[in-house]
């Protein structure tokens, strides 16, 4: 019988939605096995909490520093208020000290990682579902931490599912671009991206901006639009993002998540790193040939931006070969795999 499963993971303008939405995936996931699941979360994030409790999800805030021994104890404490036997943990702060301390308190651990932030890892599974991931990265860890590596285990929301046997055409005239630069941008590369699109020279040129829920820049943005919005479009609240991918010809995304569900998707999509911990993604996925990476965002000119979208647009034979190797990543089955592990007879105590 599936039971209860406890996510902690944080969401916020510097940190971003990523680790909250992967956790959604699963989550949702668990749900369709039909288990409950229960977000603890240190900050308040009311859009997405919407987004949760629409998910049916409960949610609970923990009044500690955020990985901190405190926070382990008050998790630990958690999971046995709602029966949970599984912590699925997801964020930066959460290392040896924390992994160790929720373990001492007899709750299993899945820790979710992008690029090895922990000295030594305690957690019975880790999961690092980007392109880079490989066994070589976790030579610090316990001997019964399993390993759930690669694209092959991309949380991908429910919303993907239904796009699954979806086969793309491919247009030789290209015009519409997807922008999407994460939850929160505190940057404002948007504005980039959105100052790049309005020197492309491409009959019918139409593009969307999505905005994600704690990106502080909104009201700059509107600014910087034209008079006329009818073709660069700035979108908030959104919950459909595999439709705007498929609308969509060429996307223009950071390093993060959305990576892995551009890649699903088979859209052919211009990369920029954000952080720290995007740099890995980005090369990999240009690598494989599924992007084009143009590096740190803040050493691409405007103009450089403005002719890398305008060569994709423009060039029908890279964006196919472009989004059939994103196709085969990525399968969108991810979230499916690792709930099925957590149910595991060598899993459940």
């Amino acid at each position: 019988m599936v039971g209860s499963l406890l996510i902690r993971a944080d969401a916020g303008s510097e940190i971003g939605t990523g680790h909250v939405m992967r956790c959604l995936a699963l989550a949702q996931a668990w749900r369709d096995r039909g288990g409950r699941a229960t977000f603890a979360m240190a900050a308040r994030s009311p859009v997405l909490e919407a987004r949760l409790r629409s998910e049916g999800m409960g949610i609970t805030h923990l009044a500690a520093d955020p990985g901190s021994v405190e926070d382990a104890i008050k998790t630990a404490g958690l999971a046995r208020q709602v029966g949970a036997t599984w912590a699925v943990v997801d964020g930066y702060r959460f290392g040896a000290e924390y992994q160790r301390a929720v373990k001492d308190l007899g709750l299993r651990i899945l820790l979710i990682d992008d690029n090895r932030h922990a000295k030594h890892y305690w957690a019975d599974a880790l999961l690092n579902q980007n392109i880079h991931a490989c066994d070589i990265l976790y030579t610090s860890r316990e001997p019964y931490t399993r390993l759930l590596l690669g694209t092959r285990y991309a949380l991908l929301r429910r919303e993907f599912l239904r796009w699954v046997e979806w086969r793309r055409v491919f247009s030789g005239k290209a015009c519409k671009v997807l922008v999407t630069m994460g939850g929160s941008d505190p940057h404002n590369v948007t504005l980039k991206v959105l100052q790049a699109l309005r020197q492309i020279d491409v009959p019918g040129l139409t593009a969307k901006l999505v905005v994600g829920p704690a990106n502080p820049h909104l009201e700059t943005l509107r600014a910087a639009l034209p008079a006329s919005q009818d073709r660069l479009l700035l979108l908030t609240d959104v919950t459909d993002m595999p439709g705007l991918m498929v609308w969509a010809d060429v996307a223009v995304s950071g390093g993060g998540g959305a990576c892995g569900e551009l890649a699903f998707m088979k859209l052919p999509f211009v990369v920029m790193v954000l952080a720290d911990n995007q740099q890995a993604i980005a090369a990999g996925m240009a690598k494989t040939g599924a992007a084009l990476d143009l590096g740190w965002h803040n050493q691409v000119t405007v103009e450089q931006l403005a002719d890398t979208m305008a060569e994709l647009l423009d060039d029908l034979n890279m964006r196919k070969r472009m989004g059939r190797r994103g196709g085969d990543l990525v399968d969108g089955l991810g979230a499916r795999r690792v709930s099925e592990f957590l149910c595991e007879p060598s899993c459940v105590t």
